[in-house]
């Protein structure tokens, strides 16, 4: 397979030399566990205590006075956002309640307004959002915001603030983040999928992110698997996201416990299959329980079912596996790899896409939205 080098734009769009090393993304969740930076938020490979050189000068720079590109990461309890420097070096990092309720679209707005000024002074901004988002920045639809119907609220963020605002799907910001400066950052054909409760994605093809006609391209959780599987939220049956998603897990766990296995999981559940989470069966797995394994491995299989799906369709080079359990990556990766390697199509005939989990971790949504403007 030909592989080609494709020299990135860096943030302030004067392209950056395709052999630029890898930012130290990990340091930026190390940080983030022990405690807020000085300067509000985490670092990755940057200039201590938020000060930087001038280039060709011994004069220092404030963080405060770095060209800096904002984002904000909209979820259903907290809006996270982040500023980077031109390098992709986190400078701050702030966040904000997610408003609910009466006039929480209208709260909604004032909260990343908020947000945008306390990151400090930028330009365009980025805004990632759940649910499906047309190309002109229209909010269609949102599983975790009250009221949304037809939501333009990258107009109303232009209007309010006097300047741009790009507004994308969440995991379409991950996408963005894990491309441009994370675990895909050498690949032009990658896709990410997210596996939180449910499951979301972005797409990546031919070194450009892909939305579709309407920009609601990458939501992979709703690929039909089983038709005569489970009810799923959405309204149809047998979505992947019913299997292979935190409440898959948790669905497996259950059927398993009530089916007289995991013994020692519903013990440690109280007693009550029914109370039997995903969790549950994370840490009997790491204790080494081979029931708990076995609902690892069946879980596994589910992912790999709809990674090798996505590979007939999309014939990408690598996977990005984000969300909420990529924290159990340890206990993860070797089965999903392994069924992957078995349920592929005509493995023989291509070099196996690589699967690797994020690197951004909880941050991906911000820092890809903060890159949207240098996509558009």
């Amino acid at each position: 397979m030909e592989v080609r080098t494709r020299r990135r734009r860096s943030h302030h769009g004067a392209l950056r030399p395709p052999d630029r090393p890898r930012r130290a993304a990990a340091r930026v969740r190390q940080a983030s566990r022990r405690g807020p930076h000085p300067q509000h938020g985490a670092r990755a490979e940057g200039p201590r205590r938020g000060v930087s050189r001038a280039a060709g000068s011994n004069r220092q720079v404030e963080a405060a006075d770095l060209p800096r590109q904002v984002g904000i990461d909209v979820g259903g309890t907290k809006a996270q956002g982040i500023a980077l420097d031109p390098d992709g070096n986190v400078l701050a990092t702030a966040q904000r309640p997610t408003p609910r309720g009466a006039d929480s679209l209208s709260l909604l707005v004032d909260t990343l307004i908020e947000l945008a000024d306390e990151l400090g002074e930028c330009g365009s901004f980025g805004v990632g959002v759940p649910g499906l988002v047309t190309r002109e920045g229209v909010l269609r639809a949102a599983p975790n915001l009250d009221g949304v119907a037809d939501f333009e609220i990258a107009r109303l963020l232009g209007e309010r603030r006097g300047s741009v605002a790009f507004v994308d799907n969440d995991a379409t910001c991950a996408t963005v983040a894990e491309w441009q400066l994370g675990a895909a950052r050498d690949c032009d054909n990658m896709i990410l999928v997210t596996l939180g409760t449910g499951i979301g994605g972005g797409l990546v093809a031919n070194g450009a992110v892909q939305r579709g006609m309407n920009g609601f391209a990458g939501e992979f959780g709703h690929m039909v698997v089983d038709p005569d599987g489970p009810r799923c939220p959405c309204g149809r049956r047998g979505c992947w996201e019913r299997y292979a998603s935190g409440s898959g897990l948790a669905m497996l766990a259950r059927e398993a416990a009530t089916g007289q296995r995991l013994h020692d999981v519903v013990r440690h559940a109280g007693g009550d299959p029914q109370a039997v989470r995903g969790e549950h069966v994370q840490a009997a797995a790491r204790d080494g329980d081979p029931e708990a394994l076995a609902v690892i491995d069946d879980f596994a299989r589910w992912v790999a079912l709809g990674l090798s799906n996505l590979t007939n369709a999309f014939d990408p080079e690598m996977f990005v596996l984000g969300g909420g359990l990529a924290s159990g990556a340890d206990l993860y990766l070797e089965p999903i790899v392994r069924w992957y390697g078995e349920l592929l199509y005509q493995p023989h005939l291509r070099p196996m896409p690589r699967v690797e989990f994020a690197e951004w971790g909880p941050l991906a949504g911000a820092v890809g939205a903060a890159l949207l403007p240098t996509l558009r």
